[in-house]
């Protein structure tokens, strides 16, 4: 992680710092002059070589500080703690959205491989494969908020109603990889040879597919949820854009506008850090689920 952190901060800090143009004149707006301008840079420590501005935004990340914003001259970090609660709840949402609809879906479909039901979700699933974060939360909103009122069309101020839109506009996308990789998984597993000596003895094809097909079968499928956090986050973005949700993800980008250094490499950790718990935590289930694999992190430790 330390490795990961240090380069993430490195490559952003190296585009912002050389990025054309003067984040004082943003600050000052129309009061700006060549005078006020070397004070501003002064007070911020902009002024210094990059080298030194760079180390000394490590020192403090080290020490927990995320630095001075640039517009608020507020802590980064009072700022982070305020915006990524609401980016956490729709990308936790949008998760349960993921799982709880793609792999039961994927799992149905590759028990009956040549059906209509198959043959429907897997058109369905190459749509929301295609389908931009940004138009299908426009469209959604048009239908559900505009068109019949059931839900409301931005910010997270009525409760659960509000995460739902969000929540399935981020999802969507990810849900449809669950559920392609969660049939592909299936299809494969479900034509081994253990699962017809299984059959063979009389096991009902109810208890087959739960505890025999299913657990060899979500390695793949664990492995698309890991792989998704990251994405999810990124499309946080576009969602938190289009819904008026105040969250990092609008937050970055407003950041990145301003060209407001602290913030931007802020966000980014937050999200790197998230990135990397949630790999290993998808490493950790990896050991609950396939046996093999804790016998060799037993054989390790011995």
């Amino acid at each position: 992680m330390i490795p990961v952190i240090l380069a993430l901060t490195f490559v952003v800090f190296t585009i912002m710092y050389f990025t054309p143009g003067d984040p004082t004149a943003i600050i000052l707006g129309n009061e700006y002059t060549e005078e006020l301008s070397a004070q501003v840079k002064a007070e911020l420590g902009i002024d210094r070589p990059f080298l030194v501005q760079y180390f000394s935004y490590l020192g403090g990340l080290v020490q927990g500080d995320f630095g001075m914003s640039y517009i608020t001259r507020a802590p980064v970090s009072d700022q982070l703690f305020a915006f990524f609660p609401n980016t956490f709840v729709v990308v936790i949402w949008a998760m349960i959205f993921c799982v709880g609809v793609g792999l039961p879906i994927g799992v149905l479909s590759a028990t009956k491989p040549n059906s209509i039901f198959s043959n429907i979700t897997m058109v369905l699933s190459l749509l929301g494969v295609s389908l931009p974060i940004f138009w299908l939360g426009l469209l959604l909103i048009l239908l559900f908020a505009v068109t019949l009122g059931w839900l409301p069309a931005n910010s997270l101020d009525e409760g659960f109603k509000s995460i739902i839109l969000p929540a399935v506009t981020l999802g969507a996308n990810y849900m449809a990889n669950v559920m392609r990789t969660t049939r592909s998984s299936m299809l494969e597993a479900i034509r081994q040879d253990y699962i017809r000596t299984a059959r063979a003895k009389g096991v009902d094809k109810g208890s087959v597919i739960r505890k025999h097909a299913l657990p060899n079968a979500l390695m793949p499928t664990i492995t698309v949820v890991g792989m998704n956090i990251g994405a999810l986050l990124g499309g946080a973005v576009l969602t938190e854009t289009v819904f008026s949700i105040p969250g990092t993800g609008r937050f970055l980008v407003e950041s990145i506008k301003s060209q407001n250094t602290p913030a931007v490499l802020g966000c980014l950790v937050i999200m790197a850090l998230c990135v990397a718990v949630s790999n290993l935590i998808v490493d950790l289930i990896y050991a609950y689920i396939d046996p093999r694999i804790k016998a060799q992190y037993a054989e390790g430790g011995a």
